[in-house]
Order: structure tokens, then C-alpha cells, then sequence
């Protein structure tokens, strides 16, 4: 049987490396502090969609490629996220002492001197007490339907016959979690829960209170939206509500959570037994996102990048005139975003442009690409955008922009039904002394000025005629009813994306049976389609040599040495998709949005275009060499010899960091 490893087993081993950055010797701990937080906000989407959706198949009897039943992967995934949050709170509670050290403290009540005390419970009484509101549970005041992630804090109470009476609270979110204390030097925070709990005789002042615990609800997210509806608007904002109201998926306890109470909140909020567990220390550690940029602190962190002109735009004043003159290349976040908002604000602002064309998946909060195509359209400008509605849980933003876009004048497009639109792509369609020209920008990450500051991107600019011509058919087909075209340069999925994949891996191993180079290189965050991978192994044994950057999940195993498996986990979140073929000593290189996994060749419009200019085709091949020496932030894949619980073992561990450090992302940073 061919070897694989399990999607959600692999995700979690992700999640682990992200984690060792919170305990990684010599990193500063607000840099801890944000690695800490980004594990516990991966893990809340995690339980959220894809436990709920093993919960779901539990009695499907169907494995999984590496031979497990939804059942079996929900035990296996179950016990390590519990093995986890036991080590996510040891990081929590190791962070928090290395803070207290740098002036920076966490207190209980009982720690705060007469000053503080006296600010909390004004603080109390004048933000806090006219916001929270206690709900009773008795038959006459139903159990509350409490929201997903929402912070709670349940009381058990005695009434004047001597029977347990409960009532919750909800921590209202609005407020922020750690209030500022007043303190000489440093910063010192109150946890809000800390506040509350202390005052609950004020609050719950008709009985006696025996016992009180916080706890946390997640529900199922795992909603997709009817797609068989007059008005996809409407329809996906009903699936937001819907998901507010999920089946829960998991019961958080804080420490020493009272049984009775225990049991109580079992019984109304119906969930298993198995889906609750009790945490050491705090709940919601994703919340301290905020402290870790925390302001006055920036010698316990590291200090941001400032991304600078593109090497490609140096010089450069007019934009078109230098695509025209060759293909151009930005690596994001080591070289400005400015250079696609410029490059949208130029096209807006030209009276030569006809028309712009522009897919969006996530977009930042206050987008200066939305304000530019407003602009546009504006104008009088052909605006059309493809405004993605269905991405996960930037729904609500993207109905916003959908919105926002149309007063403008913008001819917009919710995507495509039964797909996700997840390319990313901007045509500019231009009028020149020669005639019309196509301007592109194609990218393997999103058009959001935030994340592109914390992930690692690559996009190219191009007015080639077959690319444009390639564009024009894909928008055609996208807003139309136009037959999915044959492309000159595009890859695109669903159609053919697979299929090329394959058809290049089978190319590379014809190439080695014949005795001419054979080899692959490919940069992902995940490669989990089987097909795929079963190729890949097959190229392995036919001698192709097989480099793969991984950063998330990977179903396959090195089973030989012709395979290599590593995934960079470092200050950006390495994001690019880079596939090189070696194609008998003439080098093919690719870009693009899409990773090797069923929903992005199967259920996505994805693109994965070539690059061909000579000198970007260098520099991409030179970078990914670097990423290979990395023994900093590189972690290796290696199988292990047996089995467990007949899954293959495996695991990841940092690569040999003897010898010279290379750390490829600060590397990237200083070139």
C-alpha cells in the first residue's frame, strides 16, 4: 500500500513547528507571544471546520489514502490537540515569566496594591456592569444561545431551599480582554474574566454563589452556502448567521471547573463528553495577538521589516513603460506591496485605460486597490470584479466590498457557482499609439496591503499578447457563458490544472528513463491530492529527484533518497507557489495561487502561469536554492521505520544547524 500521511495529523504537526517557535531559544518573548497566539487561532478554525466535519462522518466506515475512517482520525486528532493545549499553556505560562522579568505583568486581583484595586473597581462600575447582563437559566429563562468563541463565565448559586441555581455570563467582547492598570513603570493588565468573577456577588446578589469557572463554546463553522438560490448575497449572509448558531464542536473549561457545573453545562449545551476539556492557566490564548504588539516595547520583538522598492521598479516612473519593456517581479513582504497599488492607481488615473478586470479573495479592512477601482469606475472606466463571497470567513468583509463596488459603478460578480474563484489575477486593458495593449499582474497570494506585509508572496507583471489573450479568455469565461477555453500559457483549474501536473511529472520521469536530467522542485503549503502524490512517487523510483518546501500539510512521505521533504516556519508565513521542472536541462518555471490538494485542482478557479523571462526565471531558481540551505527556520520530514497505530511514523525535526547559519527570510530581507 502506498504510504501517506493523514491530512489532519499533518496539520496538527504544522501547528506543532509553529508552536516550537514560542519556546525557540534566543527569540525575544513578544515574538514568542505571537507565535503562542497564532497556534491557538490556527486550532480554533481547525476544531471549527475540520473537526466538526469528522464529527459529521464519524460513522463512515470510508478511510481516508492513509487508511483511516473519520472516526479513527477524530480519536488520533482529539488526543494530540489535548497533548497540545497542555503544551501551548506551559509556553503561555514560561512567556508570561520572561514578561513579568521585562517589565511587563499579569495579575490576579488579590496582587493588586490600593491604587489598582481602587481603578478596577471603578472600572467596573462604569465600563464594565452597565454592559454585562446575567442570564438566569430556569423554565422560564431558557439556557442562552451563547456565541462561537464567546468567553463565559458560569455560576453555580444555592437558593434559599438549598438548591443549585445557575446563571451565565458572557464576557462582552467589545471590551478589551486585559485592562491597563495604573502602575509607576511598565505595563500591568487585569484579565476582564479576573474582574468580573471578582464581582459576581455584586452581579448575583439574590443567592448564594458555591462555585464559578469560565468557559469557552466553539461551533461548528462547517457550512457551505446553498449555491442553488436567486441571490447569493442574501444566501451567504444567511450562512454567516447559520454559523453563529453552529452545533458545538467543543467545551473549553478553565482550571478546577466545578463538576456540578460541569455537568450542567454538558446537559444544556449538548456536547459529548469527549469534546470538552479543562485548561490549565487561560482560555482564548489568541487573544494576546493584541499584547504582542503591545506599543513601547519593540526591544522584546523583533523589528518589522520595511519593505523597499521592488529591484525590478527601481527607477522606474512610468509603470506601463517599464512592463513594456520586460517582465517584472516582486517577492512580498522583502519588496513593497506599493508597487500592485501603484500599478491599480496608475490604470485608474490613465485616460488611456479602457477597462480593468480584478479577482478578490480577501481583502484587508481599508483597501487602497478597492478606493482605486471605485476611482475607476468612476471615470467611466470598464470596472468588473470578481468579488469572491464564499471565502471562509472573510465573508462578511467581502459582501462589504461587493457592496461598496457596486455604488461605484463596478460590475460585480459573486463567482462561480459550485467553485471558489481563488486566482488572483488584474487585467488592464490599455489604448495606445499601436493599439490596444494588456497590462497583467498574476500573483500567488492575495491583493490585501495587510498580509502582505507578514507572507511571503511572488507576483509578475507582463503585457506579453498570450498571456493577455489568456486573461481575457479567463474573465470571459468567469462573468459569461463562454466554454472553458484552451489557454496558451494558463494553467487553469478545474479544468486542466490536475492533468498538467501529472502529465509534467510523468515528462521528468520519460526524461530519466532516457538518461536526460530529470527533476522537481516545488514550494507549497500543501500537497495532499493523491493522484499527485502517488505520481510523485513514482518519479521518485524512476530516479527523478524530488525537493519539496512544504510549509503545511504534506500526505507524503520520503520514502527514498530521492525525495526530500522540509517546510520553513519563520517571522513570515511562507505563503509563494513555486514549481520548477527541470525539463532535460531547459528549466520550466511556474507560479501561482493554487496548492496540490483536491479543493484547489478540483473545486477552484486557480491559475498557475509560466514564467519566461530568462532573468526572473535566474532569480526565482536562486532563491529557492537559498530556502534550501536554510538551518534556522527549517524543519526536515523523515519516515520512520514501523508504524503507529497503523499509521506510517514519521516526523519533522530541525534541520543540522552546525555550521554557518542561514536564516533564508532575513536573508531575503537583507539582498
Amino acid at each position: 500500500m502506498t504510504p501517506f500521511i493523514n491530512r489532519e495529523l499533518s496539520w496538527l504537526s504544522f501547528n506543532e513547528r509553529v508552536l516550537a517557535e514560542s519556546v525557540k531559544p534566543g527569540s525575544l518573548p513578544l515574538e514568542k507571544l505571537k507565535f503562542l497566539a497564532i497556534t491557538a487561532s490556527n486550532l480554533d478554525e481547525f476544531f471549527m471546520i475540520r473537526v466538526a466535519y469528522l464529527n459529521d462522518r464519524k460513522s463512515d466506515s470510508t478511510p481516508d489514502d492513509a487508511g483511516l475512517t473519520a472516526g479513527e482520525q477524530l480519536v488520533k486528532v482529539l488526543e494530540q490537540t489535548g497533548r497540545f493545549q497542555l503544551d501551548q499553556a506551559a509556553s503561555l505560562s514560561d512567556i508570561l515569566s520572561q514578561l513579568r522579568e521585562n517589565g511587563i505583568s499579569f495579575l490576579k486581583m488579590e496582587e493588586l496594591d490600593e491604587t489598582q484595586s481602587n481603578f478596577a473597581r471603578k472600572y467596573f462600575e462604569d465600563e464594565i456592569l452597565p454592559v454585562i447582563t446575567p442570564l438566569a437559566i430556569d423554565p422560564g429563562r431558557p439556557f442562552p444561545l451563547l456565541s462561537s468563541l464567546s468567553m463565559n463565565i458560569a455560576v453555580r448559586m444555592h437558593d434559599a431551599e438549598g438548591k443549585n441555581v445557575y446563571a451565565v455570563i458572557q464576557v462582552p467582547s467589545i471590551l478589551t480582554r486585559f485592562i491597563p492598570l495604573p502602575v509607576d513603570s511598565g505595563r500591568c493588565f487585569l484579565p476582564l474574566e479576573e474582574l468580573i468573577a471578582h464581582h459576581l456577588p455584586d452581579i448575583c446578589s439574590l443567592h448564594e454563589i458555591k462555585a464559578y469557572g469560565c468557559f469557552r463554546i466553539m461551533r461548528s463553522a462547517d457550512f457551505d452556502a446553498d449555491e442553488d438560490t436567486d441571490n447569493l448575497l442574501e444566501e451567504m449572509k444567511r450562512t454567516i448567521k447559520k454559523r453563529k448558531r453552529g452545533n458545538p464542536i467543543r467545551l473549553e473549561l478553565s482550571a478546577g471547573f466545578d463538576e456540578k457545573t460541569r455537568s450542567f453545562l454538558r446537559e444544556r449545551i449538548r456536547v459529548n463528553r469527549r469534546f470538552i476539556i479543562e485548561l490549565p492557566g487561560f482560555l482564548d490564548i489568541s487573544a494576546f495577538m493584541k499584547i504582542a504588539s503591545l506599543k513601547g516595547f519593540d526591544n522584546l520583538r523583533t523589528a518589522p521589516i520595511a519593505p523597499v522598492a521592488g529591484m525590478d521598479f527601481v527607477d522606474c516612473e512610468d509603470i506601463f513603460a517599464a512592463i513594456r519593456e520586460r517582465d517584472r517581479m516582486l517577492h512580498h513582504p522583502y519588496e513593497s506591496f506599493g508597487h500592485v497599488v501603484d500599478f491599480i492607481t496608475a490604470a485608474a488615473a490613465d485616460p488611456g485605460v479602457l477597462a480593468i478586470k480584478q479577482t478578490l479573495y480577501r481583502v484587508s479592512g481599508r483597501s487602497e486597490i478597492v478606493a482605486a477601482l471605485e476611482q475607476a469606475a468612476e471615470a467611466g472606466k470598464q470596472v468588473t470584479v470578481l468579488v469572491e463571497l464564499k471565502a471562509r470567513f472573510d465573508e462578511e468583509r467581502n459582501i462589504k466590498w461587493a457592496t461598496q463596488l457596486e455604488r461605484a459603478g463596478c460590475h460585480v460578480i459573486y463567482g462561480l457557482t459550485g467553485l471558489k474563484t481563488h486566482c488572483k489575477i488584474t487585467l488592464v486593458v490599455r489604448r495606445e499609439e499601436d493599439g490596444i495593449r494588456r497590462y497583467l499582474h498574476l500573483s500567488t497570494g492575495n491583493y490585501n496591503d495587510v498580509t502582505a506585509r507578514i507572507y511571503t508572496d511572488i507576483g509578475m507583471f507582463t503585457c506579453r499578447p498570450s498571456f493577455g489573450a489568456d486573461a481575457s479568455a479567463l474573465f470571459n469565461n468567469l462573468t459569461g457563458f463562454s466554454m472553458a477555453p484552451l489557454y496558451s500559457r494558463f494553467v487553469v483549474a478545474p479544468e486542466h490544472m490536475k492533468k498538467f501536473f501529472i502529465d509534467r511529472i510523468g515528462q521528468e520521469i520519460e526524461n530519466a528513463a532516457n538518461g536526460l536530467p530529470g527533476a522537481i522542485s516545488i514550494k507549497a503549503n500543501s500537497l495532499l491530492e493523491g493522484d499527485v502524490v502517488r505520481k510523485l512517487y513514482e518519479a521518485s523510483e524512476a530516479g527523478v529527484k524530488i525537493n519539496l518546501l512544504i510549509r503545511g500539510i504534506c500526505s507524503l512521505l520520503p520514502i527514498n533518497e530521492n525525495i526530500r521533504v522540509r517546510s520553513i516556519v519563520g517571522r513570515f508565513l511562507e505563503h509563494s507557489r513555486i514549481f520548477v521542472f527541470e525539463n532535460a536541462g531547459d528549466p520550466l518555471v511556474y507560479l501561482g495561487s493554487a496548492d496540490l490538494m483536491p479543493r484547489n485542482l478540483d473545486r477552484r478557479v486557480e491559475v498557475v502561469f509560466p514564467v519566461e523571462d530568462i532573468l526572473l526565471k535566474i532569480r526565482l531558481r536562486r532563491e529557492l536554492e537559498l530556502m534550501w540551505l536554510d538551518n534556522v527556520c527549517a524543519w526536515e520530514l523523515t519516515a520512520e521505520d514501523g508504524a503507529y497505530n497503523g499509521a506510517p511514523a514519521y516526523k519533522y525535526q530541525r534541520v543540522d544547524q552546525t555550521g554557518e547559519q542561514i536564516n533564508s527570510q532575513e536573508e531575503l530581507i537583507n539582498l
